[in-house]
């Protein structure tokens, strides 16, 4: 099967996302670049995740071109090819409706740096303008807003994170839910003190190379 260990991780971190609490139903999507060949992994449009195997899972060119697979891809391939276009060191991308980085999204709220680990997008979330799901303007906005962070809430719609592979931007949607949801608690309670430009320049500094390399 073309791309079988990619379309495999489409499967299991589409489960992932709903586990985590991440998105639920058919909600959100992701995808895995594979540079080599031009091909990308894409979920199926309006599946469930728990009822998508494998062999559902469609591959597309980077023009968008259904290469294999029976079922229309996602509705936001779009901003996905955008992304892999625009970011070389992007090979997956990631697409939540998480609840708290959607509430920031829904306030037109970027999520500034109120805790160290906003790192993992940068030195904050920015924010795209609204457009509709699936439209070329979203992809536009996605990818014009999203610079070189690793995130980027979508106006009214959720989250978005890339990463060098799935497991990266995995991280990525699950840590700044995590940075979302300070966030609020904390505006719900007061004024959240934020760390310092400068602080947060080494964070970013040292998150470069984080983890076992």
């Amino acid at each position: 099967m073309l791309m079988q260990r990619e379309r495999e991780q489409v499967v299991a971190y589409g489960n992932k996302m709903v586990q985590a609490g991440l998105t639920t139903g058919s909600g959100g999507n992701l995808s895995v670049l594979d540079r080599r060949q031009g091909l990308v992994a894409i979920g199926p449009s309006g599946i469930d995740y728990a009822r998508v195997q494998a062999e559902d899972v469609v591959i597309t060119d980077l023009d968008g071109s259904v290469v294999a697979g029976r079922w229309k891809p996602s509705s936001e391939l779009s901003f996905h090819l955008e992304l892999y276009r625009r970011r070389g060191d992007v090979n997956a991308v990631v697409h939540t409706h998480s609840v708290y980085a959607t509430t920031m999204a829904c306030l037109h709220w970027e999520i500034p740096a109120v805790h160290y680990l906003v790192a993992f997008s940068g030195d904050k979330v920015p924010l795209a303008p609204y457009a509709t799901f699936g439209s070329r303007q979203l992809a536009d906005n996605v990818a014009a807003t999203i610079g070189n962070y690793n995130a980027v809430l979508l106006a009214n719609h959720g989250l978005v994170a890339v990463g060098g592979d799935m497991a990266a931007a995995f991280n990525v949607a699950e840590e700044i839910e995590l940075v979302a949801r300070i966030y609020y608690q904390c505006k719900c309670i007061g004024t959240p003190v934020q760390v310092d430009d400068a602080e947060m320049a080494r964070v970013v500094e040292k998150f470069a190379d984080y983890g076992q390399q």
